[in-house]
């Protein structure tokens, strides 16, 4: 069954879609600015909490120009959060990874992101698991 893009339910949902991207992305904005940091910012220090990560992945997953990361890592390289390393597998690439309190901060920021799981709470855990799969799917990521 195909359906049309303009059909009164998929419009719904992308409209549901778009009232929750932007209430996110309002709510990370003035999470971000409580730590003195930018929207960019937060979202690289997010990002390399995870693990440190290629300058170059760190432009492909924010969908920008590596110059443009080149500056926001600097600018958290000068507050302490972020330090410049060798990769160990090719030493002519640089990773950037937090230091303990790039990692602290990126943690705290998480923590006060109320909107992104205050909505998700009142979803039972199988939903939630559905809402992943689902969005994943549409994303185009394999689910198992």
């Amino acid at each position: 069954m195909t359906t049309s893009p303009t059909d009164p339910l998929t419009l719904e949902v992308v409209e549901l879609i778009g009232t929750v991207v932007a209430r996110y992305y309002t709510e990370y904005e003035q999470a971000a600015a409580q730590h003195s940091l930018t929207g960019a910012q937060a979202r690289v220090l997010g990002l390399l909490s995870l693990e440190p990560v290629p300058m170059r992945r760190i432009a492909q997953k924010l969908r920008c120009e590596p110059s443009n990361v080149t500056g926001i890592v600097d600018r958290l390289e000068t507050r302490g959060l972020v330090e410049r390393r060798p990769d160990p597998d090719d030493r002519r690439v640089k990773l950037a990874a937090p230091t303990p309190e790039g990692l602290e901060t990126s943690r705290r920021l998480r923590e006060s992101l109320d909107f992104a799981r205050e909505p998700l709470s009142r979803l039972s855990e199988a939903e939630r698991a559905l809402l992943r799969d689902l969005l994943k799917r549409m994303l185009g990521e394999n689910v198992l």
